[in-house]
């Protein structure tokens, strides 16, 4: 089939979170032809499924793009590896499986900003239009949804025993992460069913594969958008090794991520002169803001050797542990096998000077030098904890003119003297807690960063050594309406017709927790305003048969 012609009213380029839900939403109008356009394969590599299979995912090119930093000059010059999802229901296929939404002071933030329409009592229904929460419909809750939000299935005495020490450490026991404060501890909720993923494939996409006006094609590189009289009207790029140009009728929807998103931008000629001009891009719209402003939550791996308890490292050094785990799996898709990679959590202020929490603790019964190498074989868990309101900035850029080139990934981590100054206090805080008296009768013995350490300077240089990313990058398209921003509170990139960006590169400042379920918001919104949009410039659609992808 030629596509030159094929005329679809809406492309959303990238099924991650926001693409598979904005996929779902705009093809509910049987009148819209709506095409989805992903670059990895289908979700169907069965590690994707089992919850602890993240392990397999992350670094396998199967499921991950394989993204590496640059060097960190803040990190002792390491190069970090930047997991970002290669397959349908993008990081949602491959993440950590939290349900977080974050504080509502930070989307009252967005909006005291000037992004009118997307503060917390805006979002907040947004976010119950798309759950579906185990206890049902509340005031922060939404029972009918597609978002499945669930309680863990298995839980660990030693991180009972963590949250009690967190208490007598003045951080109260919360049940509800998700009310707009987060302070506090508890268990995380997760988007499972019945033990196994659920990722925004399964939730948005699967249930409205067969509707006859949507069309999904995976393997499809996309290179860059056509540009014609100042607006969006087509996407060229490469499907079954074919150069491919699909052409939209009203409007084209970047869903690839805040690693993706810009790097289309600036393959098109929209971004900033000076790189564009040093890639021999023609300049068809200089916006300097495409690809600033990363932001990204630096995560702090604190590990504590144990005694008289078991952890993962155990129960998955041993072919009978592995063995006994697997079977538990498969009897009622509980036990080790059902954890998301994180199942405590608490959030708490770093000094008392901080208006709200501004550190993320994921608290985890196992241990390992970094992603990717085997679990320690001693008993250990990790407190890793994180700064939510970082103030070092990064930036992302292609390479080249070459979409299969992997771009340049600068996160700048612990530039800002600021965020020096808070992972110290975040390290100060992980030993008050493990110190605290619930916690005695395992005898936590500081493995990494080392106890030894106490000075300032030498907790920076621990930050340094043992930082790494928590896979929450944002930012990079930014929503506003100054020079350096991308899109407008409607999503729409400045100075560009039938062109908006909807993921979380719009994000004008981190969220304070995970970033999944906030983009699936973003995507939930873009999808009222692109509908909202549509009743006022509604052309004709044509009908044309639909390809079989």
């Amino acid at each position: 089939m030629s596509f030159a012609d094929s005329g679809f009213d809406y492309i959303v380029v990238g099924a991650g979170p926001a693409g598979c839900l904005l996929a779902n939403r705009l093809s509910a109008d049987p009148s819209c032809r709506v095409l989805l356009l992903e670059a990895g394969g289908r979700d169907n590599y069965p590690w994707i499924h089992i919850p602890v299979g993240y392990l397999h995912c992350i670094g396998n090119p199967r499921t991950d793009w394989c993204f590496k930093a640059s060097a960190q000059a803040g990190l002792g010059g390491r190069e970090l590896g930047y997991p970002r999802g290669r397959v349908l229901g993008g990081c949602s296929s491959i993440n950590g499986m939290i349900y977080m939404r974050g504080q509502a002071s930070d989307y009252d933030g967005w909006a005291a900003q000037g992004n009118q329409g997307w503060a917390w009592k805006d979002v907040l229904p947004l976010f119950k239009a798309s759950e579906r929460h185990f206890a049902g419909a509340s005031e922060h809750h939404g029972g009918e949804g597609e978002w499945r939000v669930e309680r863990q299935r298995y839980q660990w005495p030693i991180l009972e025993a963590f949250r009690d020490a967190a208490e007598q450490c003045g951080i109260a026991k919360l049940d509800d992460f998700n009310t707009g404060d987060n302070q506090g501890s508890g268990y995380f909720q997760v988007n499972q069913r019945n033990g196994v993923r659920w990722n925004a494939a399964k939730a948005f996409l699967r249930p409205v594969m067969q509707r006859p006006n949507l069309t999904v094609l995976t393997g499809v590189q996309v290179d860059r958008l056509e540009l014609e009289g100042g607006r969006a009207s087509a996407v060229n790029g490469r499907w079954q090794n074919q150069p491919r140009r699909f052409s939209a009728r009203r409007e084209i929807i970047l869903c690839a991520g805040a690693i993706g998103s810009p790097g289309i931008l600036q393959r098109s000629g929209i971004g900033p002169r000076a790189l564009l001009e040093r890639l021999g891009i023609p300049v068809i719209h200089a916006l300097e803001g495409v690809g600033g402003n990363l932001q990204d939550h630096l995560q702090l791996r604190l590990v504590y050797r144990i005694a008289n308890a078991r952890t993962l490292n155990q129960m998955a050094g041993s072919l009978w542990g592995k063995m006994g785990m697997g079977l538990r799996y498969l009897y009622d898709r509980s036990g080790p096998l059902a954890m998301a990679p994180s199942q405590l959590g608490a959030f708490v202020r770093s000094s008392p000077e901080q208006p709200s929490a501004n550190l993320q603790y994921h608290v985890q019964p196992l241990s390992l030098e970094r992603f990717g190498e085997p679990l320690h074989p001693f008993p250990a868990f990790t407190a890793s904890v994180c700064n939510l309101r970082p103030l070092s900035r990064g930036r992302v850029d292609i390479s080249s003119v070459d979409p299969g080139c992997a771009p340049v990934i600068d996160p700048n981590y612990l530039s800002d003297p600021a965020d020096l100054k808070v992972a110290a206090q975040a390290i100060r805080l992980t030993r008050r807690i493990v110190q605290a008296p619930a916690l005695a009768i395992f005898d936590p013995r500081e493995y990494l960063p080392g106890a030894e350490l106490n000075t300032e300077q030498q907790l920076y240089d621990a930050a340094a050594r043992i930082g790494t990313t928590i896979f929450h990058p944002v930012g990079t398209c930014r929503m506003g309406s100054g020079s350096l921003d991308v899109v407008d509170s409607q999503l729409r990139v400045h100075g560009i017709d039938d062109l908006r960006v909807a993921d979380a590169s719009i994000m004008p400042e981190i969220v304070s927790g995970n970033t999944c379920s906030p983009t699936l918001m973003i995507g939930e919104k873009a999808a009222q305003l692109i509908l909202q949009h549509s009743h006022s410039k509604r052309p004709q659609s044509t009908q044309h048969a639909i390809p079989t992808p």
